[in-house]
């Protein structure tokens, strides 16, 4: 009887990559980043150690940075100097975020701008759309909203636009809105199954974007619900949505394992402020190998199937495999 001895392919860290199932790519990679309108507004963001609210052109240079790197993705998102109910500065052909990606894109044209489109870091009350007279997230009239961020976005240069809000029917509005205005080459990366999580209060804190009343469960899903996220990536794909994604990473990798399984279109999973910043503090505090573990989180993300990787590990990463 031959000896089975599985030992045997992992006994050198070259026989291990040789027969390594699942690699991150670096060109996977996505680094989201804070731009703010006022430049007393820029600055480290406590809570999430290593990661700073940027100005403008301390944005372009980061971007400069990362794609020297070999990360060649960003997702913008605005901190502005106004807000209102209506989030007007959310869709302001001269706002923070549409200046960040014609500044961008004018200094590197080949990396792919991507811009969250939402209203939260816009609106006074940090809800994620208008609200109603009752107080309540209006889904149609944040659907008009979103279409208007959408197309300055576009106008801007933005490669993809990636909507967070959660409304119903968004992903249809929004590619009747880019395509009849002619902007049919800007793709849809939509957040098909965001959960209500306690995973994103850092970035709720570098963001300005803590609701004032209320929390977002009434609109975001609910953590117990698997099934119901694979019918909302289902609609979100028959709508039109080029890339969907699972937010938040870490607690969902059963998510991403069934839409992998299920749908054939890019899925993308956003490793989130509180993941970040609990590891963060773990590697701060000595608990864990740092190197190791940040490597062996981005590997779960791909071996559950995702293939974009959102994540504000990304520089780092890329520093120690580029």
């Amino acid at each position: 009887m031959i000896a089975v001895r599985p030992r045997r392919l992992r006994r050198s860290q070259v026989m291990r990559e040789l027969v390594a199932e699942h690699r991150i790519g670096i060109e996977h990679l996505v680094q989201p980043l804070f731009v703010v309108e006022r430049d007393e507004d820029a600055g480290p963001i406590e809570s999430m150690p290593g990661i700073s609210r940027l100005t403008l052109d301390a944005t372009v240079a980061e971007a400069r940075e990362l794609f020297a790197l070999g990360i060649k993705s960003v997702l913008l998102f605005g901190i502005p100097a106004y807000k209102d109910a209506v989030a007007s500065s959310s869709y302001d052909l001269n706002g923070i975020v549409q200046r960040a990606i014609r500044a961008v894109k004018r200094e590197l044209p080949e990396m792919l701008v991507m811009a969250d489109l939402c209203g939260c870091e816009y609106t006074d009350h940090g809800h994620c759309g208008i609200l109603d007279s009752e107080g309540e997230v209006d889904n149609d009239a944040t659907l008009e909203l979103l279409c208007r961020i959408a197309l300055t976005y576009a106008d801007a240069g933005a490669d993809v636009v990636a909507p967070s809000d959660m409304m119903d029917g968004r992903v249809k509005a929004i590619r009747s809105s880019l395509d009849g205005h002619g902007r049919t080459s800007v793709a849809i990366m939509a957040y098909s199954a965001k959960y209500a999580s306690a995973f994103y209060g850092p970035f709720r804190d570098a963001a300005g974007s803590l609701p004032r009343q209320g929390d977002r469960r009434g609109y975001q899903m609910d953590a117990p619900n698997s099934r119901e996220a694979l019918r909302e990536i289902a609609l979100d794909i028959a709508q039109g949505a080029d890339i969907v994604m699972v937010k938040p990473g870490l607690p969902y990798l059963d998510v991403v394992r069934a839409a992998r399984d299920r749908f054939d279109v890019p899925i993308a999973v956003y490793n989130v402020s509180g993941e970040y910043a609990m590891l963060q503090a773990a590697i701060a505090n000595g608990w864990l190998d740092g190197d190791r573990a940040i490597d062996e989180i981005l590997t779960s993300f791909v071996r559950a199937g995702a293939d974009i990787v959102i994540t504000y590990f990304a520089k780092t990463y890329a520093r120690r495999h580029g």
